[in-house]
């Protein structure tokens, strides 16, 4: 039940604390030999925890977002996942900040806990697969890990893993001039990689960041003549645009030779001009003006920190919601954030959401079925190929970002493979591969696992990277862009 905070009201006005709900554990049941659920754990498990508008406060040791409210999808609040002071085994303390606690329905309180639940799989279903997991991998099991951070809806996991796509092409070099420097040492290789990594991981997390800045203005606008409308058909493009279109940013594809030549095929893409892209991932271009013209406004990083009276502003804004990018202009979107090539497909996802043509329940619904996949026995498709199917039918996911979202989904078989698994095979198993022979490595080393590989690969690396970067969950969120970037490099170099 929720209950309004109580004690010293000095302490109450600086956290800002309207209403206090509880969230039992009673999809993370102790199994026979799995590990009690472990918050930290649970967040701090993916790099989609350090995607805005997702904040992790290694002090506090608790997890401060934006969710949407089930009366308003228009609305959000910010809210605070911790550990329950009183009953930390049993439930989680979820704080609503800065709104009213009687300004909440009971299913808005309701829509809040569920979301909360989705991003730490809380569900029975859940539990029982991190406990399957752990009862076969110890390490796993002596970490608490068997649970991979999520997002609060199923479109914000789908518009990330559009983001996290291209780590498996973006090279920092010609592929000519990469392929000479990868025949001529192995450390020139790893080196390349460990960049190539760096640039995208950099740009992923300021495109996120990007998005719910954009959020945040579209809310905060009195009107929507700030931002311009849908794309107008091919055809007509040429003859509706005008002077009185200032709105319109036209996204170029090639600048000067001393600056990005970003190309549309994203087999192509480099993506090599982003190193200073999350220098400060919290200074972001405001929208365009009404005059036509971009300007930049600089936020100071205190703005998008947790401070001591959080409230949603403080969170950047809340992740876009279908309905709010459907009506943007892809070329818009696509300055406004740096998203490239990406834009077009975020808005044609959202497109096809509003207009019915893709039912997100739905594909929540399929994957409760769980028919599981049997060679030779059934001729039935099994959930997974049921929904990797439809998935299949949205324009720009490919493999590699269907493969994320089945795995935010809960399927745990598929290894999405980038160039980041190539470096961690080379590395920790001494193994040479390719884009086109990774998966049969993966198959090899991680086959024992099954239908697990995914966590037991995922925990290995996680595993690397705590121990080259420190404890992650300990991290401040603006040494994030650091996550694969010179410590990675030097450790590749030197080992």
């Amino acid at each position: 039940m929720p209950s309004p905070e109580r004690g010293d009201p000095a302490a109450a006005r600086r956290v800002a604390v309207e209403l206090e709900l509880e969230l039992p554990l009673g999809g993370a049941p102790p199994y026979p030999g799995a590990a009690p659920f472990d918050l930290e754990a649970a967040v701090c498990s993916h790099g989609l925890f350090m995607m805005a508008p997702n904040r992790w406060d290694p002090a506090s040791r608790a997890l401060v977002r934006p969710l949407r409210l089930a009366s308003d999808r228009a609305a959000s609040v910010a809210v605070r996942v911790s550990r329950h002071p009183a009953r930390p085994s049993d439930a989680l303390l979820v704080s609503v900040l800065g709104a009213p606690g009687d300004a909440l329905s009971p299913p808005d309180q309701t829509s809040i806990l569920e979301q909360v639940r989705r991003m730490l799989r809380l569900d029975e279903e859940d539990g029982r697969a991190a406990a399957e997991f752990q009862a076969m991998h110890a390490v796993a099991r002596e970490a608490g890990f068997g649970r991979i951070f999520r997002s609060p809806t199923l479109f914000e996991d789908m518009v990330k893993c559009i983001l996290l796509c291209n780590c498996q092409f973006s090279l920092p070099l010609p592929l000519p001039s990469l392929a000479t420097s990868m025949r001529n040492s192995d450390t020139n290789m790893s080196r390349y990689l460990g960049i190539a990594i760096f640039h995208v991981w950099t740009r992923t997390l300021s495109m996120s960041t990007a998005l719910c800045e954009l959020q945040l203005e579209l809310r905060s606008s009195s009107s929507t003549e700030n931002f311009q409308s849908r794309t107008p058909p091919i055809r007509e493009c040429k003859r509706k645009r005008s002077n009185k279109q200032n709105v319109r940013v036209k996204l170029e594809t090639k600048f000067n030779e001393d600056k990005l030549v970003y190309l549309e095929d994203p087999n192509l893409a480099t993506d090599t001009a982003n190193l200073q892209t999350y220098e400060n991932s919290f200074n972001l271009p405001s929208a365009a003006s009404g005059t036509g013209n971009t300007s930049e406004v600089s936020l100071d990083h205190s703005e998008l920190k947790l401070r001591n009276e959080p409230c949603l502003e403080d969170c950047g804004g809340d992740f876009p919601t279908p309905e709010e990018l459907a009506n943007l202009d892809e070329d818009f979107l696509a300055k406004r954030c740096n998203l490239g090539y990406r834009a077009r497909r975020i808005v044609m996802l959202a497109r096809s959401i509003v207009e019915g043509k893709i039912c997100l329940q739905k594909l929540e619904e399929i994957r409760k079925m769980s028919v599981p996949t049997v060679e030779g026995l059934s001729t039935t498709p099994s959930t997974y190929d049921r929904l990797n199917e439809e998935l299949s039918t949205i324009s720009g996911f490919g493999p590699f970002t269907r493969a994320n979202v089945l795995m935010c989904m809960g399927f745990f078989h598929m290894i999405p493979a980038d160039t980041e698994t190539i470096r961690h095979l080379k590395q920790f198993h001494k193994r040479a591969s390719t884009i086109s022979s990774v998966q049969k490595e993966l198959d090899n080393i991680y086959g024992k696992y099954a239908p697990f590989q995914f966590l037991a690969y995922w925990c290995e690396l996680w595993g690397f990277y705590n121990k080259q970067f420190g404890k992650i969950s300990d991290m401040e969120p603006i040494n994030y862009r650091l996550f694969t970037a010179s410590k990675l490099k030097k450790a590749t170099v030197n080992s």
